[in-house]
């Protein structure tokens, strides 16, 4: 073997173990030996540095050279592609079609294929495709493949599935790509189709395994699932090594979507090097089924395996879980490590951390936070609209919204949804309306139903009701189910059963299978006294075996969360949770002539029933539970010296709760901050901050 043989295998060693200090050694004893021009190490030494994250040096050798292949531009596109700039390599992709004589083979449309599909640019795949099939490159297998991947990864499945169909060969890695496309679409039944198909030819791989492990989570496919485990388990894959352990990480977050969080531990303890989606996995299921304790343990010891390093989808991930559950004090623990480790300074984790505040009810503390962050986005700028218009202080969502865009921050439609949804709340009728018009001339922007919804909400506050029916019907947008709801809540408001009858009918067409449709309609018919019509329809829900969602509630106290269902009588401290509802009841009827709103319990039993069933709502259960296990804590404005109880809900609050909460503030001298599904309320000396409008 030659010299010149011999440092062409030791710089591919070095290539392949990025051993840089190594290559520096062969780069300078090639240069001593005469070998600077030649093609073939100059080729190799563009790899090396490449593999070994060098990039600049990568590209002053590739500068140097005086001779250059179509080797030459694939290896120095492939730099640009390992090292995180797709649109670089597309750059120089285009530079060798201009200007040099090298043609490109599979290899190099290979390349710039898989740069398309990461920078999600379906045109310039397009493109490139046009140019493979010219050549007659489209053939290859290789090529064939990346075409494949790239219409996957930029949203065009059918096209991809049309590549697929039409390849006159295929490998693992075309099936792969195919299950993938399908997975990443949403498609989990054709993935699964796909994946049974292909094992007539070909034999599963991690890459197979995981993307299909990932089409029954998103399914929910507990029972395919399954069947792949056992599978693996008779193949006699254990996960000893890090590429099986991304399989036993899908199959933990398959296990913990599916609900099964006691096999996703199973397997998650199998695990002899585990990687951070399985950690991140668990610690999200263990935090959504409310074991917060076990989830905050489970980030402990992630925290300290020295073999991860906690990256910005693991934080906002779980500040995520945090502020829906209302967990505060958590997500303050996140947002102190948020500070010291490099992806807390991402964007999107700080987004996180500003809506966990939001979602916790700390106001100020996120107001601080959003003025503090030193780069913002039109995300940052809708989360902390989104929060003013939640908490009811529409007036600060549209001065906020004005200063987004005198700031340069373009607002999407989403932002525009989140001022008006603001407006909506606050009952601010000229401002939404102005904005609305102001929206419709943004040629940026394509109004949605939402948008129009938020409008219909308005309308319907001020008690104009025949005109938010009118902009349904005459909008340019088919009415979907949601906006005909938001009147027939208006109707509701209003005791106007006519119009009631007529859009509960109308969402009848619509869905008829939805409960949410008859349970409206059926609360304003209880409201008039129409019994009989009530009955008809609960008679249609019993028929058609629709089930109504479980009211839940929950209150946290000493970091331990406590979920009450409507009707719960499981909790150790139930009987002394009773008495005390019944204590605040008869001091609220002696000192404020406070009345049970019976008319929101069932219809068909006495009175006295009528009070025990509302009594069991929740939301009060966990009210309940916060005064006997004295759970207040210091509002964070220490001059008003109130305390406060914050409650959580799945649900609107219905309006007995919201009747007992307002004067139960009044008599306990105790603000409560209660989040339901749509808002903040903030009950304070017997009066709500929605005003009565929710």
């Amino acid at each position: 073997m030659n010299q010149r043989q011999i440092l062409a295998n030791f710089l591919r060693n070095c290539s392949k173990r990025k051993l840089l200090d190594k290559g520096f050694q062969a780069h300078a004893a090639l240069m001593k030996m005469g070998f600077g021009s030649d093609l073939m190490l100059s080729n190799d030494l563009i790899d090396m540095y490449g593999k070994c994250s060098r990039t600049g040096l990568a590209y002053k050798v590739f500068e140097k050279m005086s001779e250059r292949n179509e080797v030459s531009w694939t290896s120095l596109m492939c730099v640009y592609l390992q090292n995180g700039n797709a649109q670089k390599c597309l750059s120089v992709f285009n530079q060798m079609l201009g200007v040099s004589n090298s043609k490109p083979n599979e290899f190099t449309f290979s390349t710039s294929l898989k740069a398309s599909g990461i920078l999600g640019v379906a045109e310039y795949g397009m493109q490139i495709h046009e140019l493979c099939v010219k050549s007659g490159f489209d053939l290859a297998i290789v090529v064939g493949n990346s075409v494949m991947d790239m219409y996957a990864k930029c949203g065009r499945v059918k096209d991809a599935a049309k590549v697929f169909d039409e390849m006159p060969f295929r490998n693992l890695i075309t099936w792969n790509a195919m299950i993938s496309g399908y997975t990443l679409e949403g498609n989990g039944e054709k993935a699964l189709v796909l994946f049974r198909e292909m094992q007539e030819s070909e034999v599963p791989d991690e890459h197979t395994y995981t993307s299909t492990l990932k089409a029954c989570s998103g399914l929910g496919a507990i029972q395919q699932g399954n069947q792949i485990h056992g599978s693996l388990i008779t193949r006699g894959l254990t996960f000893p090594c890090q590429i099986q352990a991304t399989i036993a990480g899908a199959l933990v977050d398959l296990y913990v979507k599916c609900g099964r969080l006691f096999d996703a531990r199973k397997v998650f303890e199998q695990i002899e090097e585990k990687n951070i989606i399985s950690w991140s996995s668990l610690i999200l299921g263990y935090a959504q089924e409310g074991n917060v304790e076990e989830a905050m343990e489970l980030f402990r010891q992630l925290r300290g395996s020295i073999n991860h390093e906690i990256d910005g989808f693991v934080l906002s991930s779980l500040m995520g879980v945090f502020a829906d559950f209302a967990l505060v004090e958590q997500g303050k623990q996140i947002h102190a490590l948020a500070t010291k480790i490099p992806s807390g300074l991402d964007v999107s984790v700080a987004n996180s951390i500003l809506d966990m505040y939001l979602k916790c009810g700390s106001i100020d503390e996120s107001e601080r936070f959003f003025d503090e962050m030193v780069t913002k986005n039109v995300v940052s700028w809708t989360v902390m609209i989104t929060g003013f218009g939640k908490h009811g202080l529409g007036m600060e969502a549209v001065s906020l919204f004005n200063k987004m865009q005198l700031e340069n921050v373009e607002p999407d439609g989403v932002a525009y949804l989140a001022v008006l949804s603001a407006c909506s709340h606050s009952g601010l009728i000229e401002q939404g309306q102005e904005l609305f018009s102001r929206m419709r001339r943004d040629r940026r922007v394509k109004p949605r139903v939402e948008h129009y919804a938020c409008i219909v909400d308005l309308l319907g506050r001020a008690g104009q009701l025949k005109e938010a029916k009118n902009l349904i019907e005459n909008m340019p947008l088919k009415p979907n189910t949601g906006i005909w709801q938001t009147l027939l809540s208006t109707c509701r408001v209003h005791g106007d059963v006519e119009l009631g009858r007529e859009v509960g009918e109308i969402l009848m067409r619509l869905d008829g299978d939805n409960t949410v449709n008859y349970v409206m309609l059926s609360n304003i018919l209880a409201d008039a006294g129409c019994w009989k019509e009530c009955e008809r329809l609960r008679q249609v829900v019993k028929r058609k075996g629709l089930k109504k969602e479980a009211g839940r509630s929950w209150v946290e106290i000493e970091k331990e969360v406590h979920f009450f269902y409507n009707g719960d009588d499981s909790h150790p401290l139930i009987e002394q949770i009773h008495e005390a509802l019944k204590e605040m009841e008869k001091r609220m009827r002696a000192e404020m002539g406070y009345i049970p709103g019976l008319r929101f319990a069932l219809h068909d039993v006495e009175d006295e029933s009528k009070e025990e069933s509302l009594r069991m709502h929740s939301e009060k259960l966990a009210i309940g539970l916060a005064l006997v296990r004295g759970g207040l804590e210091e509002d964070e404005d220490e001059k008003k010296k109130k305390k406060t109880i914050r409650i959580f809900k799945n649900l609107r609050v219905c309006g007995d709760c919201h009747v007992f909460i307002k004067g139960l503030s009044k008599v306990l001298k105790v603000v409560f901050l209660v989040r339901d599904a749509n808002r903040f309320h903030k009950f304070e000396d017997g009066i709500c901050s929605c005003g009565d409008y929710w």
